[in-house]
């Protein structure tokens, strides 16, 4: 059985304190460094930047964080596992890896890749597949998405991790599998090691809210001395997903 992983999460949402990675990776040992910067309202902020400039589909705040820690977390062995490829994963892992030739590195960086259903909207129109929540009427004009996603869950991050990458970058994945991801292929589990994979979606739903679990929503947040900067989370996840 193997060791436990310890997942530390430095981004709970899009602009998120960047100094965040570096207090993770320095502040005790890790094993993967998580970041999660999306979510649906990201989306729609990442489509009109990218409208504005054809790099801003993904959250940049990676590439700064990544500059920050990338050699250590190589020295490591810190595998670094984020979400902020937004609408553009590809081009969020070709500019992690100009922060890499930049600092002289050579990690092996991912990106997963087919969540976007923009060039599908026409076909999945016409099949009348795409519907109003409110009404349940279908949907007839292809032009009004500016944005289409699919949330993948972790098998993609299982992959890349799997394949020997030392960066995983995805697009809009569920929240909880930038959690699940390292702590599935650690552990070895399948697609139906259910309750192993729902302890660490317990996990990966808490941590990846940053802040928020360390005293951001807390309702008697006058009896914590000092919340302007509150500390990041961590979860340690065990082989049969306890926490």
């Amino acid at each position: 059985m193997a060791d436990p992983i310890r997942i530390a999460n430095c981004s709970g949402f899009f602009g998120d304190r960047l100094s965040a990675a570096k207090e993770m990776v320095e502040g005790g040992p890790i094993d993967v460094l998580t970041g999660d910067w999306l979510a649906e309202l990201t989306m729609l902020i990442l489509a009109r930047t990218r409208s504005k400039r054809p790099d801003g589909g993904y959250g940049a705040h990676l590439r700064h964080a990544d500059e920050q820690v990338m050699g250590t977390c190589l020295d490591r062995g810190i595998k670094v596992v984020s979400n902020a490829g937004g609408l553009d994963p590809a081009g969020c892992a070709a500019a992690v890896a100009e922060v890499a030739r930049k600092l002289g590195l050579h990690p092996k960086i991912a990106h997963v890749r087919g969540d976007d259903l923009v060039p599908r909207i026409g076909e999945l129109v016409a099949e009348g597949a795409l519907r109003r929540f409110e009404t349940g009427e279908p949907i007839k004009d292809a032009s009004a998405f500016l944005t289409a996603n699919a949330y993948f869950g972790c098998w993609g991050i299982v992959e890349a991790l799997a394949a020997g990458a030392d960066i995983v970058i995805a697009g809009r994945t569920t929240d909880a599998a930038i959690v699940c991801g390292p702590a599935a292929w650690h552990h070895g589990w399948g697609r139906t090691d259910w309750n192993a994979l729902a302890g660490a979606v317990a996990a990966g739903h808490v941590i990846e809210c940053g802040c928020q679990a360390t005293g951001g929503n807390y309702s008697f947040f006058t009896e914590i001395p000092d919340l302007r900067r509150a500390g990041f989370p961590w979860a340690e996840i065990f082989a049969t997903g306890h926490r």
